[in-house]
């Protein structure tokens, strides 16, 4: 019984902010969100990669191991997008994005946060953190067909890893006001972007269903069957185990809609919409089961 109850513990605040947005989208139709996306990749998720990994006590050894693991879990989830769509006959690189970018930052993060504690959060972080990265680079770069190293060097998320990366390497402690600062950026910023999540819900619309299934189907079970794999090849134990679970769970991220938007065609855009949306409601089941598993196995 305890564990159903951790389980409700865990996902309920995360679920309820997104229901809000959710009942605020439809209250709303004509809400316009794109002040919280500017936010967050301008402020929030460099703040949250800060924090979330200075502040959990995550070392630099752990870090590095981690984001080789999720590396690979993600070079295995193209190779799963590639399949899916060459299966179904569309664009294997325009659309191959919401199958390696999960939504590892403001739905994983506080979700093993809630499960494993800070040092659970750090290591999600850790994952998330390339995720981050490969949304202002590879995302950009498939969604275009062409690289701009210019995006790279205008991403705040960038500088943000790096300097985490140089604060973890070194052993340097980082300041208390920092901290505070960072902190209440990047806990606003998941509140908000759990809220635009539901908004996003009422206002994305699904043009094939059967195709977003399908797709979806590569993305929220065939995701966490290969971080379990990799928990088994490289033979994991412990509650770092788990987050790699759930953060391979995670359904597709919103940001690969809104960069698809800018750069794709609309054939395209309307797809990716597709999948965000159902592979989202999908996890609203496989999400849940996959944090019980974890809890259960690797605590």
């Amino acid at each position: 019984m305890e564990i159903y109850i951790k389980l409700f513990e865990v996902l309920f605040p995360v679920f309820f902010i997104v229901g809000i947005g959710y009942f605020v989208g439809k209250k709303n139709p004509n809400l316009d969100t794109s002040f919280i996306t500017d936010y967050s990749a301008n402020f929030g998720t460099p703040a949250l990669v800060i924090f979330a990994l200075t502040s959990s006590g995550v070392t630099f050894d752990i870090f590095a191991e981690y984001f080789v693991y999720s590396l690979i879990a993600i070079i295995c989830f193209g190779l799963t997008g590639i399949f899916f769509l060459i299966l179904q006959k569309k664009d294997y690189i325009r659309e191959l994005p919401p199958f390696i970018l999960p939504n590892t930052g403001n739905m994983g993060i506080p979700i093993c946060l809630f499960a494993y504690g800070t040092m659970g959060m750090g290591v999600a972080a850790a994952i998330s953190s390339i995720v981050v990265l490969l949304h202002f680079t590879l995302n950009v770069f498939l969604a275009s067909k062409k690289f701009d190293f210019n995006i790279i060097l205008k991403s705040p998320s960038f500088y943000a890893i790096i300097v985490t990366v140089f604060l973890l390497y070194f052993e340097i402690q980082t300041p208390k006001f920092v901290l505070n600062t960072v902190m209440l950026l990047a806990y606003a910023m998941i509140v908000m972007i759990l809220m635009s999540l539901g908004v996003a819900l009422t206002q994305l619309k699904v043009f094939s269903f059967k195709n977003a299934l399908i797709s979806s189907i590569g993305r929220v079970i065939i995701g966490p069957i290969i971080g379990f794999a990799l928990i088994i090849l490289f033979n994991l134990s412990g509650f770092a185990a788990g987050v790699l679970l759930i953060q391979s769970s995670m359904p597709s991220a919103i940001l690969c809609y809104l960069i698809a938007s800018m750069y794709s065609p609309k054939e395209t855009v309307d797809n990716i919409s597709s999948m965000i949306v159902v592979s989202t409601l999908m996890s609203l089941i496989t999400v849940p089961i996959i944090v019980f598993i974890a809890l259960k196995y690797f605590s």
